[in-house]
């Protein structure tokens, strides 16, 4: 799909801005349903910056990215499962770093601090064990398998993601612009919030960018019965796990889904990248209108109940022009289309998700519920 700004990179994923490599850990059965997903920035690092909306959000070296703050570049970023929990994830990929002599410099050769961001979200108990969760492992295991080619869906941080009772996963889109530029995202879409109109089956994040393709209304009704079905299954299998974790009851090895009753506690991750030598000023900017993909993509979000963060890594490879003018224009558009990538990526993890039925829940995918629409 092309951007209005642009056309989209050869993969159309967050590595066509050159350097970056992404890696994914996953685990899924005998009670696990999570995984870490890494980015790793060009040696030597990326200006970073954040920008964090959600009402409940899980995150670790945040305030280091604050543009009034130490830090220049990192070398890393953690998106995670496994809420405040996985974040231990990044323990993980600071040991790596530190092996490679990555990291803020801080005296003689190998002595280095790797500041490395991170921020989780909730998929507890979805594979039907509480405490399996990430953890440093599982982080050096994703860092270590960190490379240009980026897969899509149920896969690392995306594994046990949910988005308004659909599965989610992790999406990728790129584009590059007319200027030269590049724009990519990654995003794990974990929402609260739903990514289809209710109304006519379409994902949300497809309305403005270009033609879209309406589900027959008999294939829409039948799949919005089963999407209800499958929320009434999880509901069901929650409840009777609950009951069997309730009061001290999760046994010795803790296994068990939340109880029934709880309220989501969910978040959609991104990380916005560009070639473009941002300040990190330009960068934290970058972060807070990225969220506006976010915003077309998944409907209601930011909740109390929602982490919604958006990370963004700037390589600096393109110099933005020295004019005022033309400074503006090129920093503008840059911003636009951190946000049209950010929504595409959300409407890519949807349709790569794999369905998922487990005793954590029955967690349809979008592409089973409408199969018709992808029959060639």
């Amino acid at each position: 799909m092309d951007s209005p700004l642009g056309h989209s990179q050869p993969t159309d994923s967050l590595t066509d801005v050159r350097g970056l490599r992404v890696g994914h850990a996953t685990r899924s059965g005998e009670g696990w349903l999570t995984g870490t997903t890494v980015v790793l920035a060009p040696e030597g690092g990326a200006v970073t910056a954040v920008d964090v909306r959600g009402g409940g959000p899980g995150t670790r070296d945040t305030d280091a990215l604050d543009p009034r703050n130490l830090v220049q570049r990192v070398e890393a970023v953690v998106l995670t499962g496994g809420s405040a929990y996985g974040l231990e994830a990044a323990s993980g990929v600071m040991a790596w770093l530190e092996e490679q002599g990555r990291g803020f410099p801080v005296g003689g050769p190998g002595r280095v601090v790797p500041v490395v961001p991170a921020a989780c979200v909730f998929d507890l108990g979805r594979g039907g064990d509480w405490r399996a969760r990430p953890d440093a492992a599982l982080g050096r295991e994703a860092v270590a398998r960190a490379s240009t080619e980026v897969v899509q869906g149920s896969v690392g941080a995306g594994t046990g993601a949910v988005a308004g009772g659909l599965k989610g996963g992790v999406g990728t889109a790129s584009v590059r612009l007319s200027s030269g530029y590049t724009v990519s995202a990654l995003v794990v879409v974990n929402a609260v919030g739903a990514v289809v109109d209710p109304a006519t089956g379409v994902l949300y994040g497809r309305y403005g960018a270009g033609p879209v393709t309406y589900p027959p209304q008999e294939l829409h009704t039948r799949a919005q019965a089963r999407l209800a079905e499958a929320r009434a299954e999880t509901d069901r299998r929650q409840a009777t796990e609950g009951e069997g974790a309730g009061a001290g009851g999760a046994g010795a090895e803790g296994a068990g889904a939340p109880p029934f009753g709880e309220p989501p506690l969910n978040t959609t991750l991104a990380v916005v990248a560009t070639d473009a030598e941002l300040t990190r000023a330009q960068a934290q900017k970058l972060a807070g209108t990225a969220h506006d993909g976010l915003a077309r993509a998944v409907r209601p979000v930011h909740l109390l109940h929602d982490g919604d963060t958006v990370f963004t890594l700037a390589t600096g490879d393109k110099p933005v022009p020295e004019g005022v003018l033309e400074s503006l224009m090129a920093v503008n558009a840059i911003l636009a289309a951190g946000a049209d990538t950010v929504a595409r990526a959300i409407v890519k993890a949807v349709e790569a998700a794999d369905t998922v039925d487990g005793p954590g829940g029955v967690f349809p995918a979008y592409r089973d519920l409408y199969r018709d629409l992808y029959q060639d």
